[in-house]
Parts: structure tokens; sequence; C-alpha cells
């Protein structure tokens, strides 16, 4: 199983800001701590962060992430974390979920979704990635 497998576990659970638990309520920051906590990799636990962190907040936590390293957007791939802006600054996480049938998919947790979802990456949620980055498969 992998980081996509993973995410995929936590389909419909509903949106809960700094929501941590699969069915119950999680966030983008959640669900990406889930799958890294599931994948056996180390991470930082970020919380008490705001609904919308404009300040730079969530880009230095992926930064500082023991088990994430960026690479450049046009590489990202199934597994590759994305780091989105949704009104201004880069303020949501997805994971790429890789291609069907010739299209990128996204898994996240979405407000504007109700929860956990999978969409395509079609152009509007393309342009919205900001930054990439591979997980580092553990040692």
């Amino acid at each position: 199983m992998d980081i996509v497998d993973y995410a995929q576990e936590c389909a419909r659970t509903p949106f809960r800001h700094q929501g941590r638990v699969k069915g119950l309520g999680m966030d983008c920051a959640g669900l990406l701590a889930y799958c890294l906590d599931r994948a056996g990799l180390p991470y930082k636990d970020e919380n008490g962060y705001g609904r919308n962190p404009f300040d730079g907040t969530l880009e230095r936590a992926l930064d500082d992430q023991p088990s994430l390293d960026r690479i450049p957007t046009g590489e990202a791939q199934r597994g590759d974390v994305l780091l989105m802006r949704l009104l201004r600054s880069p303020q949501h996480i997805a994971i790429h979920a890789g291609d069907i049938d010739g299209h990128p998919y996204v898994i996240h947790a979405s407000e504007q979704h109700g929860g956990v979802v999978t969409h395509r990456l079609d152009e509007v949620w393309g342009a919205r990635v900001m930054r990439a980055y591979r997980v580092r498969p553990s040692e």
C-alpha cells in the first residue's frame, strides 16, 4: 500500500477543521498526517492553526516535514503532496491520486466538498497548485 491507498481509506470522512480521525472528521492536514502515520513515516503534526492560514504557515510546515522533499510542481505524480492556494496564499493540501483515463486526480479533505473526496485535477484545480512534495520512502 502507498499514501494514495491510505488516503482512499478515508473516503467520505466528513470535513472537520483540525480533525484527525478517519470516519469521524478530518481536514487536509489531518488527511496527510493520517497517511504518513499509516505509512510508518515520521511527521510533525501541527495544531492550533486557523481555518485560512494566509501567513505562510502551511508552506513552512510542509517544508519542515521530515518525510517530504520539495519537487518542481511539473514533476508531481501519484503519491506526491500538493500545496494549493484557494483564495490567496497556499492554504490547502491535496494528494496526487495518479492518472485515471489519462487525467490527473487528487484526494483531499475539502470543506467545499463536505469531506474527503477524489476528483479530477482539472484546469481550475491545477492552477491552484503552488508547491509539490515527494514522500520520502521509509529507510
